[in-house]
């Protein structure tokens, strides 16, 4: 076993959760399609996270709420405001006082409160790591107060941890993976060279 082996080998016994066989080797591929790098292309800055902590827990709605409670100037808390909405993760809804004009409230859509366990287990993450003295609110059971967590739950319904979890290439990503070779080899057999087998998803 050469160096580069023994290195990910190494690699892969200190990692919680495992890499599926097909993708352990990260030479082989890129995460060019990660969910994670679009979403944060989708939310935004910190004052955007904020902004959705806002409406996802605390049910703020209206513009000057927002401005107050987050600490933004109006102008950041409008530019914010408008990438939410056209991202789909808040609607607008307008509303009028007596003798005013017609406003509007942000409310989260469905897509926008999927967001919900992101941002209480970033919450929770704060307030276990970086708020040892004890945080100012919880999270817990409306009936039995007792405290709740975000984790890793199957689909049968038990709850996980990360030593139990494997990250694998979807078969879309196979699929996908699969077209490209045959179309390289394709190319190759045009152009009357050999194509070179690659790594990644098979």
């Amino acid at each position: 076993m050469d160096l580069s082996s023994q290195n990910d080998a190494a690699r892969l016994l200190d990692m919680d959760i495992k890499l599926d066989r097909s993708i352990a080797d990260l030479r082989s591929w890129h995460p060019d399609e990660c969910g994670l790098a679009m979403a944060l292309d989708v939310i935004g800055p910190r004052s955007s996270m904020l902004i959705l902590r806002e409406a996802l827990l605390y049910g703020t709605r209206r513009f000057e709420l927002f401005v107050e409670r987050v600490g933004v100037t109006e102008a950041v808390a409008s530019t914010r405001l408008k990438q939410l909405t056209e991202a789909g993760l808040l609607a607008r809804r307008p509303y009028k006082e007596p003798g005013s004009r017609t406003r509007y409230e942000y409310v989260p859509t469905d897509k926008g409160r999927d967001l919900t366990p992101v941002v209480l287990a970033l919450m929770q993450w704060g307030s276990k790591h970086l708020q040892p003295e004890g945080a100012p609110l919880a999270v817990v059971d409306d009936t039995s107060e007792q405290p709740v967590r975000v984790g890793f739950v199957a689909q049968d319904g038990t709850e996980r941890t990360r030593h139990d979890l494997r990250i694998r290439p979807t078969e879309h990503a196979r699929r996908a993976a699969r077209a490209a070779r045959a179309a390289r080899a394709t190319r190759a057999s045009a152009d009357g060279t050999t194509e070179v087998a690659d790594g990644g998803e098979g």
